[in-house]
C-alpha cells in the first residue's frame, strides 16, 4: 500500500467518517475505529480530545498538511480582521493544490499536490510548484499540456464525482480555473461535518 494511500485510510478509520466522500473509504464497510476490540472500548473524548480531533481532521482533509504549516495559518487569522475560523477555512481555500482539486484536475487532494509539485500548473501563465501557493481573486490556474495526458487527470475527466464550487469558475477543454471569490465556510463542500471553531479553541489553549 502506498504511503499516501496509508494516509487516507489512516484516517478516515481513525475518526470514523469518509473525509473525502471516497467511495473506496474504508469506513463504508466498517464504520468504526481501528483496534482489537473493534466497536467497543472506546472512551468518550474530552473537550480537548474533541478539539485535537477536529485540527487533525481539518489539516488532513488538505493532504495531511504540516503541523508547522497549519499552525501558521492560525497565526495569521488572528492577525486578520473578522472570524478567525472563517479566516483559516479561507487560507487552506486559497492553497493552490486545493483549487487544483475543487477544480476535478485531479481525483484527490493528495494527487492536486503532486500534480503542483511536479511542474505541472501555471497560475497566470507562471509555472507554480509550491503546493501551499496563496492563490489570490482573479488568478487563473492552468494545467500545462503535457500533463493533460498523464493517467490521474485522465482518470478525474472521466469519473466526475465532485461538482465545482461556484468560488471557482471551470473552463473544461482548456483545463483552465479561475478564483472568482474567497468563499465562506458554509460554501466549502465538506463531505463530512468540519469544526474549525474547535481548531480555533485547541489554539488558542496553547
Amino acid at each position: 500500500m502506498s504511503k499516501r494511500l496509508e494516509t487516507k485510510h489512516k484516517l478516515d478509520r481513525r475518526y470514523g467518517v469518509n473525509t473525502w466522500g471516497r467511495a473506496k473509504s474504508p469506513v463504508n464497510k466498517r464504520k468504526y475505529k481501528p483496534g482489537q476490540h473493534g466497536p467497543v472500548g472506546h472512551s468518550k473524548r474530552t473537550d480537548y480530545g474533541t478539539q485535537l480531533a477536529a485540527k487533525q481532521l481539518l489539516k488532513g482533509y488538505y493532504g495531511n498538511v504540516s503541523e508547522k504549516k497549519f499552525r501558521s495559518y492560525y497565526d495569521e487569522a488572528m492577525r486578520r480582521r473578522g472570524d478567525t475560523a472563517q479566516q483559516i477555512i479561507a487560507q487552506l481555500e486559497s492553497r493552490l493544490d486545493a483549487i487544483v482539486y475543487r477544480a476535478n484536475f485531479v481525483p484527490t487532494v493528495f494527487a492536486a499536490r503532486q500534480l503542483v509539485s511536479h511542474g505541472h500548473i501555471l497560475v497566470n501563465g507562471k509555472s507554480v510548484n509550491i503546493p501551499s501557493y496563496q492563490v489570490s481573486v482573479g488568478d487563473v490556474i492552468t494545467l500545462k499540456e503535457n500533463a493533460k495526458t498523464i493517467p490521474m487527470v485522465i482518470q478525474a475527466q472521466n469519473n466526475k464525482e465532485r461538482e465545482v464550487p461556484d468560488y471557482l469558475s471551470v473552463d473544461e477543454k482548456k483545463f483552465e480555473a479561475t478564483y472568482v471569490r474567497i468563499p465562506t465556510f458554509e460554501e466549502v463542500p465538506y463531505p463530512v461535518k468540519m469544526e474549525p471553531n474547535l481548531v480555533v479553541e485547541f489554539y488558542s489553549r496553547q
